[in-house]
């Protein structure tokens, strides 16, 4: 059995971002775990979907607002008195950031900076989990895996402004947190996939969308390389950090990779085929007008993580693009019910990690 089995157990715990797809996913898992589970989300959002599909409504206490809204976050804070928060509120598409850079920025930094500074004001929270993004570190335009002592930088708006949250979250802990016995780590994933994610622009949504409208599936950069994860790998380095730097947050907070393992990495291309053999149908076509930078190879060096907090991959790039495609085909295809698949994926994972 998993060391954070019990953990979560009538734990009090806020997840913004809640009901976007990996706050959707988190939140279910929180439940399973009988954790008292709180949320913020904003309208619109395509990925409500998945979190009214899971029944989450029902589940958790949650209210929708903007998370720039200090006041209304503050409020929100001081009644439900979280132990412990996930903060993943933010806009979080490259191309979305192209086309709005102003939010995008305004988002991302002032949306973790109201958590902040407004958490900071109570000692009833102990650990706060910020995500920012794989995409947070300066490109190098090399093969690299990078560590979390590399250099941060962003080329294009979204990594900018996912650079610049972990410079204020660093700049935060060090200047307080420290001080008030409170744990406080930025986590950067990336290319994570899973059932229910049906936001624009993201290559196994574009491949399922595609194949049920019998439609072509279009590619942007067919051999660009990303470390593919199931959405499970880094939602469970994330409970697994958020309970040890609760009870020991001077020796765990800080920054962490969660990345998929060394040789599991596949191309955008190989995906859409692997996407295409497990559905049975399906054509690929290459985009060629597309002129958005995007960084080519972008692989995380995750030895920190395993060797600080215990923490490993469970699922090959393979295996999670099998597991994705199977929820997708289950639920659509077979009409089986999203929140029941969703649950068995969940407890399959935690087998699998030992933790039943």
């Amino acid at each position: 059995m998993h060391s954070y089995f019990n953990f979560y157990k009538g734990k009090r715990v806020l997840v913004t971002g809640a009901t976007g797809f990996k706050g959707s996913w988190l939140c279910a898992w929180l439940v399973l775990l009988g954790a008292k589970v709180f949320g913020t989300g904003f309208r619109p959002n395509k990925n409500q979907n998945l979190f009214h599909r899971l029944k989450l409504s029902r589940k958790i206490n949650y209210k929708i607002f903007d998370i720039r809204d200090s006041k209304k976050l503050n409020q929100v804070i001081k009644k439900t008195k979280p132990q412990i928060i996930f903060h993943l509120a933010a806009q979080p598409l490259v191309i979305k950031s192209y086309q709005d850079p102003y939010n995008t920025f305004d988002i991302n930094i002032r949306g973790t900076l109201n958590i902040l500074e407004t958490s900071k004001k109570y000692n009833f929270i102990k650990s706060i989990i910020c995500v920012t993004s794989d995409k947070v570190y300066e490109n190098v335009k090399k093969f690299k895996r990078f560590d979390e002592t590399d250099k941060l930088g962003g080329i294009d708006p979204y990594s900018a402004s996912k650079a610049s949250a972990e410079i204020l979250i660093k700049s935060y802990s060090e200047s307080y947190y420290k001080k008030k016995n409170c744990g406080l780590s930025s986590v950067r994933a990336g290319n994570v996939i899973g059932g229910g994610d049906w936001s624009d622009n993201r290559i196994i949504p574009d491949c399922i969308k595609a194949i049920i409208k019998n439609q072509n599936i279009i590619i942007r950069n067919p051999n660009f390389n990303r470390p593919w994860q199931h959405v499970l790998d880094p939602l469970n380095g994330y409970l697994i950090l958020a309970k040890k730097q609760f009870k020991d947050p001077s020796k765990y907070s800080g920054a962490y990779n969660f990345g998929s393992s060394e040789k599991s990495f596949l191309t955008v291309k190989e995906i859409a085929i692997q996407i295409i053999n497990i559905w049975g149908k399906g054509k690929i076509k290459l985009n060629k007008k597309y002129k958005f930078y995007e960084q080519k190879n972008l692989q995380l060096n995750s030895s920190k993580s395993k060797r600080k907090i215990g923490w490993k991959t469970c699922y090959s790039a393979k295996k999670a693009i099998k597991i994705t495609a199977e929820w997708y085909l289950e639920t659509l295809k077979y009409k089986k019910n999203s929140e029941a698949v969703t649950i068995s994926q969940i407890k399959k994972f935690m087998k699998k990690v030992d933790m039943f």
